[in-house]
C-alpha cells in the first residue's frame, strides 16, 4: 500500500494514530442523535486544525478514531481540542448530557501509532466495531 507523505516548512511526515476515548463512567450516552452530531463536530474540528481524519466510529460508550496528525502539532493537542470542543457543543445541544454526567469525557484516552499495521487494516478494524 502506497502512503502519501505530507510536508510543510522543514519536515516531511506520515503519522497516523489510533485514538479511543470514552464518556465519563463509560455511560452509553452516545446514542439518539448524539452520535451523528459528535461525528460532525469531530470532523469539523480535525479540519479546522489542518489534520486528517481517516476513519471514525462512534459506539454508545466510546469513540474510535484513525487520525493523521502533524508531529509538530501533536496528537495530544488534537485530542484535547476534539474532546473540549465536542463536550462543550454536545452539552449545550443535548441537555440530558448535563443531567447525567458532571463532564462528558474522562480525562484519559488511548493512543497508539499505526506503524506495525497498514492503515487499511486499521480502517477495517475501526469500521467493524459497530458489528461486534
Amino acid at each position: 500500500m502506497k502512503y502519501e507523505l505530507r510536508t510543510h516548512n522543514n519536515i516531511a511526515y506520515h503519522c497516523h494514530y489510533h485514538v479511543v476515548f470514552c464518556p465519563k463512567y463509560r455511560r452509553n450516552v452516545l446514542v439518539n442523535g448524539v452520535d451523528e452530531r459528535l461525528k460532525t463536530i469531530l470532523l469539523e474540528t480535525v479540519e479546522k486544525w489542518g489534520q486528517e481524519c481517516v476513519e471514525m466510529e462512534v459506539m454508545p460508550d466510546h469513540v474510535h478514531l484513525l487520525l493523521g496528525c502533524d508531529p509538530q502539532f501533536g496528537i495530544h493537542r488534537l485530542v484535547k481540542y476534539l474532546k473540549a470542543t465536542s463536550s462543550r457543543s454536545l452539552r449545550q445541544e443535548f441537555p440530558q448530557l448535563q443531567r447525567r454526567l458532571p463532564s462528558l469525557w474522562t480525562n484519559r484516552y488511548f493512543c497508539c501509532t499505526v506503524g506495525g499495521v497498514t492503515p487499511e487494516t486499521l480502517r477495517r478494524y475501526v469500521e467493524g466495531q459497530k458489528n461486534r
